[in-house]
């Protein structure tokens, strides 16, 4: 598995992209220069991909005793040395400094795949500022704000073009049986069986707890005017045309500043509740703009592979707002989330709740839905015809077949000859030809290419 490693001076944000990139807080952050002074290291997932992912100390010596920050610049450039990928970050509000230059320029001496992150571009200010940096020379640069999350999914595409095909660890097993009738290795029934487990999500005081109650048809949650009043995740179930609906009202999510003690014990059993949940209601609060807040608890449906459901909730109080353009912005915002359906609600009045029940179990049906092999060959065909896959360096990349080999998100594999050969961005064209000619909203797909020869 590749290395890829996070190189720079202290305090440019070097942890926080670490978190980023890890989906989860591994690496302590704070103003304070210097903070990380050990290398972490976390196995990370990059779309379909693994990777693992080192967050050096800080290049220079910050606060505190000389001889241990000359110990950690030394122990990062060895660092460097072993990994596959190089990412330097500098800071955008600071101006290019020639000691960041050397180090970089010394990093370009091993040869390796690296690119220039300029983080904290929170402004068109500080954009412009970020054009200084070209003195670097760096051929591979990305504008980023970790804080905002922004810049990311185009330094993650890039990532992914210099990683190997490989099936993630759960998947292997599953894959490793995709020749042996594929077809009938599934209960073609199986959405109609099982319970279906939705987890209502969203930051504080958007009426998650209004919903549940709104959907249940009773007061089994508290709700309250005060931001945070629940606390511990609120099961309650219920039936409706004959399916059994196991809803969880979680916890709101704060800023990360003001998230307390016991808030932080109730954001992670969010994140267990999401764990076990098959779709997500993402509500938003339509009366208000949508934040940076709202974008990292999108996320969170995202890093489990959810179905998902947007909630606008409120819509009643969204004076003068119109649903195509609200949507609009939802769509613009929340990319991850081009596949989720939208629909507007008013908890507390109880309009509209009703058509939430139906919604689940069409999005439900797409997320546990099994593409016969010839109908989904047949999809692949069309859609390679209307946009043939680009070539890689004059040579034909082509896809012999695909199978389906697991759902709950559909899991597609591609066999191919040139498995490597197939960028994210053909990968999501395909995606999007399956989601428009088949069944499919509400649910994310993943594509796995593979060699026809599995020890390739």
């Amino acid at each position: 598995m590749l290395k890829i490693i996070l190189i720079g001076r202290a305090n440019v944000g070097k942890s926080s992209l670490f978190n980023r990139l890890a989906n989860k807080r591994i690496a302590i952050t704070s103003d304070v220069s210097g903070t990380t002074r050990d290398t972490n290291k976390t196995q990370i997932e990059i779309f379909d991909k693994s990777a693992f992912l080192i967050d050096s100390g800080g290049l220079d010596g910050g606060s505190g005793d000389i001889k241990l920050f000359e110990a950690v610049k030394e122990k990062s450039l060895c660092e460097a040395k072993g990994a596959d990928i190089i990412l330097f970050m500098v800071d955008a509000k600071m101006y290019p400094d020639e000691i960041d230059k050397k180090i970089f320029y010394s990093l370009l001496k091993l040869n390796k795949p690296s690119a220039l992150i300029i983080n904290k571009v929170d402004s068109k200010k500080d954009e412009a500022r970020s054009l200084e940096f070209k003195i670097f020379g760096s051929k591979k640069t990305f504008n980023i704000s970790v804080s905002h999350n922004s810049g990311i999914d185009e330094l993650k595409s890039w990532l992914y073009t210099l990683l190997p095909n490989e099936l993630k660890n759960d998947d292997e097993e599953l894959f490793d049986d995709y020749l042996k009738d594929i077809d009938e290795r599934k209960d073609e029934s199986f959405y109609e069986k099982k319970d279906i487990k939705v987890g209502i999500i969203g930051r504080v005081n958007v009426g998650k707890s209004s919903l549940l109650n709104a959907l249940i048809k009773d007061n089994r949650s508290v709700v309250s005017s005060i931001a945070g009043t629940t606390i511990d995740p609120v099961n309650e179930s219920y039936i409706y045309k004959d399916r059994i609906f196991e809803f969880v009202d979680t916890a709101g999510i704060r800023k990360r500043s003001k998230i307390l003690g016991i808030e932080k014990f109730a954001l992670n059993r969010t994140k267990k509740v999401l764990e076990n949940s098959d779709i997500a209601l993402f509500v938003l609060d339509s009366s208000e703009e949508f934040n940076e807040l709202d974008e990292r608890i999108a996320g969170l449906t995202k890093d489990n592979n959810l179905a998902t459901i947007i909630i606008l909730n409120k819509w009643d109080k969204a004076i003068n707002k119109n649903f195509d353009e609200v949507v609009k912005e939802i769509r613009y915002k929340f990319k991850f989330l081009n596949y989720a359906p939208v629909i507007s609600v008013s908890a507390l009045e109880k309009k509209r709740i009703h058509k939430i029940f139906d919604l689940i179990i069409d999005v439900y049906k797409n997320y546990t839905s099994k593409i016969k092999t010839s109908k989904l060959n047949e999809l692949i065909e069309e859609a390679t015809k209307a946009h043939p896959i680009p070539t890689e360096k004059g040579k034909v990349v082509k896809i012999y077949y695909a199978t389906q080999f697991d759902f709950a998100p559909p899991k597609i594999a591609l066999v191919m000859n040139r498995p490597k050969a197939l960028h994210f961005s053909y990968k999501r064209y395909l995606i999007n030809f399956l989601r428009k000619n088949y069944h499919l909203e509400g649910t994310p797909v993943l594509l796995f290419p593979r060699s026809r020869n599995k020890d390739e």
